[in-house]
């Protein structure tokens, strides 16, 4: 039976969490059973730039950092249920990613 692999990436874990969440919602509603969501490594950007403008003075620094945070979700391959993933509403600071396996 085909598998759905779907992969969620976002800076904003509870943002990411609710999306997971209703994903896992519309799965129990149509009685199928999935498999995560998993969580991936984090990725951790991190940018270490001079206080001062002109680059010249003090030794200071700033330190960016970002965070990447990812799940991975594995279901069968089912149309009623892929067909309301598809339809639900995706914060645009999260990114999916919905591929078929066999």
């Amino acid at each position: 039976m085909a598998k759905v692999r779907i992969k969620l990436n976002s800076t904003e874990i509870e943002v990411l969490n609710n999306v997971t969440d209703s994903i896992r919602e519309i799965a129990k509603k149509a009685g199928i059973v999935i498999s995560g969501p998993v969580p991936l490594p984090t990725k951790k950007l991190k940018i270490t730039t001079r206080k001062s403008p002109c680059g010249d003075g003090t030794a200071t620094f700033d330190r960016f950092e970002m965070r990447i945070h990812k799940r991975l979700i594995d279901l069968p391959a089912n149309e009623k249920v892929l067909h309301h993933i598809m339809r639900m509403k995706i914060p645009k600071n999260v990114n999916i990613k919905i591929e078929m396996k066999d």
